[in-house]
């Protein structure tokens, strides 16, 4: 199979990302009854919930970023780097968006932006040292379909869903502590009580599904990339060493550097967990064996 010129479209991503985003407008419904019932003025919710979404759709890209510790670099500071992503985005005919490096030497690279005009993709500098160029390439294929399929824009919206969750959740938990199910005459303190507990208890429920889309959106998403990624450089073997390399090298960066990385994991190429971590139970990513499966069989379908 020759080297194709765009990047693959994906309908079973497509057709989850519209799942996703259904479910997520029917999610903010539920938190926007959630607020209501707090007694807070209808026009106060939707200023909230307007500035809230506003701020993580337009601005995720710098707030993504500013948590990595990167910066955007010139091709001047960064030629090698920026001749890989433009190679790749003639290939993928897809505007050529923003070029980051981040002071981490967590080995990893991540795609963030609302659409493939106003995006960034970024490397670390730890996975700038070990990788080759021919791997390296491989990973910014990976992150650049992300770009064209859009899917980092549902990633941020259904991620800051969860976000305004825990919010309203700790929010409710100590205005139930303060209230403390204290009556007066008209039973107000127990009715405000109940109200919080309950607030509480939805908001959580809440969290937890937009969670759960979140994770199995994201599992499907790694998948796509990687064969939309793996496709159009020709070459799925060259991302699997790449995958293999960096999922090695993740057990030997020490705890503490991968703890402050690990809030951006449904973001990343691969997974940055601490040793011992809850999270990587309920992994934004498929299984290393998984995604090394597709790939071989990729391979294979492409050597035939």
């Amino acid at each position: 199979m020759a080297h194709q010129h765009g990047f693959e479209t994906d309908k079973g991503l497509s057709r989850r990302m519209f799942m996703t985003g259904l479910a997520m407008v029917a999610l903010y419904v539920v938190v926007f009854g959630i607020l209501a019932s707090l007694g807070i003025s209808m026009v106060m919710i939707v200023i909230f919930e307007f500035a809230f979404l506003f701020g993580q759709y337009f601005f995720s890209d710098k707030i993504a970023m500013f948590s990595m510790q990167a910066r955007e670099v010139t091709p001047e500071e960064a030629p090698q780097l920026h001749a890989m992503v433009d190679r790749l985005c003639a290939l993928g005919d897809m505007p050529k968006p923003r070029v980051g490096i981040a002071r981490s030497d967590v080995p990893n690279a991540f795609a963030t932006g609302r659409n493939p005009k106003a995006s960034v993709v970024c490397v670390t500098e730890g996975i700038m040292r070990r990788l080759d160029d021919e791997q390296l390439e491989a990973v910014l294929a990976h992150e650049l379909s992300h770009v064209a399929h859009r899917d980092v824009a549902i990633m941020t919206i259904a991620s800051s869903l969860g976000m305004l969750a825990g919010i309203i959740s700790r929010m409710a938990m100590w205005g139930a502590m303060f209230s403390g199910g204290g009556n007066d005459r008209d039973n107000n303190g127990s009715n405000v009580f109940l109200l919080e507990i309950a607030t509480f208890v939805i908001s959580i429920a809440v969290y937890v599904v937009s969670f759960l889309l979140t994770m199995s959106l994201s599992r499907y998403r790694e998948l796509a990339a990687d064969r939309s990624g793996a496709i159009l450089i020709g070459k799925p073997s060259v991302l699997a060493s790449a995958l293999v390399k960096i999922s090695g090298d993740m057990a030997k960066i020490p705890n503490n550097d991968l703890r402050k990385t690990e809030g951006m994991n449904a973001f990343f190429f691969a997974p940055a967990f601490s040793k011992g971590s809850a999270a990587s139970l309920l992994s934004t990513h498929p299984s290393l064996q998984q995604r090394l499966d597709q790939l071989a069989r990729l391979e294979k379908e492409m050597n035939a």
